[in-house]
């Protein structure tokens, strides 16, 4: 069994191989940090907000963020990762645009891991109601 420190590491890794892969569109790898029975927690109050359960309904989102704004979606990690047991906290910065709207902010993504592989996920925007505004247009 890891020590608490290896294991806070491992995670750290395990979330940094998430932000790589986003960056390089590396779908493949992406979808691997997942478990099968993932939950992933998507704020607010427009098309995309609720909860997902598997990777197929995490992908059909975030192919459809893709889709309204024609790729311009982009999700960057923002600032240092931040360890504690079996979470991880990523202060993440995301944009983009669809017609003569565009969206740029920050927020924060925890991490629930267990076992190498992201169990669950919940998203918190600096100003949800503009980012609900934005998916809604």
């Amino acid at each position: 069994m890891m020590d608490h420190t290896s294991a806070e590491k491992a995670n750290l890794t395990l979330i940094k191989t998430y932000f790589a892969s986003l960056k390089n569109g590396d779908m493949e790898t992406f979808a691997s940090l997942f478990d099968k029975d993932v939950v992933w927690h998507q704020p607010g109050n427009h098309p995309f907000s609720g909860e997902k359960h598997g990777f197929e309904e995490i992908g059909q989102m975030v192919g459809g963020m893709m889709s309204q704004t024609a790729g311009t979606f982009v999700v960057s990690q923002d600032g240092d990762l931040m360890a504690n047991g079996d979470l991880v906290s990523a202060p993440v910065s995301f944009s983009g645009s669809k017609g003569s709207a565009s969206i740029s902010m920050q927020g924060s993504d925890l991490f629930l891991i267990k076992n190498n592989k992201i169990v669950e996920v919940w998203l918190f925007s600096q100003n949800q109601t503009k980012e609900d505004a934005f998916w809604s247009a």
